[in-house]
């Protein structure tokens, strides 16, 4: 389109700032469902470093099962399968023999790094990669019912065409598993015992609730939405799997989720954020600014990432955690 390669951020146009929120929900999609994900996890009482691995993973296993099978569907459920199957490593490893929870997520993610590039050697001898999938082995976009009424609607045509409509079903689930998550820890009785965990372990034993069950769960829900943000990354947003594809997303979702102080609203806001910073740096890409020029591709790619720190670093301020976060929990005799 000729308005989205006009000169510079000034000559921007409303349907330019459409594509950029646009892109902002793809980019933010695998950041909302790990924080989710992390959320869910250290509300229970357990640290969750592991997101970068099981993010990955998943992303691996949703393509390599696509690949094969050319199902979208088996991919995501392969994802979910494999990422679930991490999160109960990990509370194996941290709730069951009470282990240091951020070295069993930091061993997940390496464990998660090298076996993704070996069973992907081994599959498909491309170098740790998978092909190229199809269309019918990704999922497709989804258009939205009065795309084409409200077209000639002045602002809210585009908004529903760009913004609403035309996104692939992993974009819909990460935006709804915030509210969700939101009920499922401030409305439900099972989310009020999933929160006490996180702050008294003791009393809820002492109320005859299974503690280490709880955490499990916690961690098995937090497989989950990894499992779905894999599976977006390699088989919607992308076409196919490629090596340390998730670029770093499961830390930069640990870190949305402190700067988002563990509610899940604040949350979505801290991932939109980061979302909003890589679009935008894409829209400015090769693009010649006012008194700055063309920026230099490099100083572009790694823009939102020394952003993202800046504004972690100076605006959360200070964030309470759980109070049982990181601590095994050893029941009294």
């Amino acid at each position: 389109m000729d308005h989205a390669a006009g000169g510079g951020a000034q000559g921007m146009t409303w349907l330019d700032w459409m594509l950029i929120l646009d892109s902002t929900f793809r980019v933010a999609t695998p950041l909302i469902l790990c924080a989710m994900a992390g959320l869910v996890s250290e509300r229970a009482g357990i640290v969750d470093i592991g997101l970068e691995g099981k993010l990955l993973a998943a992303a691996f296993a949703a393509a390599a099962t696509a690949a094969l099978t050319g199902s979208a569907w088996a991919g995501l459920l392969a994802g979910i399968g494999v990422s679930v199957v991490l999160s109960i490593v990990h509370g194996f490893a941290c709730i069951t023999h009470r282990g240091e929870q951020i070295i069993s997520g930091i061993a997940i993610n390496i464990l998660a790094s090298g076996m993704t590039v070996v069973a992907g050697v081994a599959l498909f001898r491309q170098g740790g990669q998978t092909p190229s999938l199809p269309r019918d082995a990704r999922f497709p976009s989804i258009e939205l019912p009065g795309v084409e009424a409200f077209a000639d609607i002045p602002y809210f045509g585009p908004f529903w065409a760009e913004l609403v409509s035309g996104h692939t079903l992993p974009v819909y689930l990460a935006v709804l598993s915030v509210p969700l998550v939101w009920w499922l820890l401030w409305r439900t009785r099972f989310g009020l015992r999933l929160r006490a965990v996180g702050e008294m372990p003791s009393a809820v034993d002492s109320a005859g609730i299974s503690v280490p069950w709880l955490r499990y769960r916690a961690l098995i829900i937090a497989g989950v939405l990894c499992g779905i943000a894999g599976a977006f990354l390699s088989t919607a947003h992308g076409a196919g799997f490629v090596r340390e594809m998730s670029a770093g997303k499961g830390y930069i979702a640990l870190a949305a989720m402190i700067f988002g102080k563990w509610r899940p609203w604040s949350v979505l806001f801290a991932c939109l954020l980061f979302g909003f910073l890589e679009a935008g740096a894409a829209r400015i890409q090769g693009t010649p600014l006012p008194l700055v020029g063309e920026i230099p591709i490099e100083v572009v790619l790694v823009l939102p990432y020394v952003a993202t720190v800046i504004l972690l670093a100076g605006f959360f301020g200070k964030a309470m955690p759980p109070r049982a976060l990181g601590t095994p929990y050893v029941k009294e005799r």
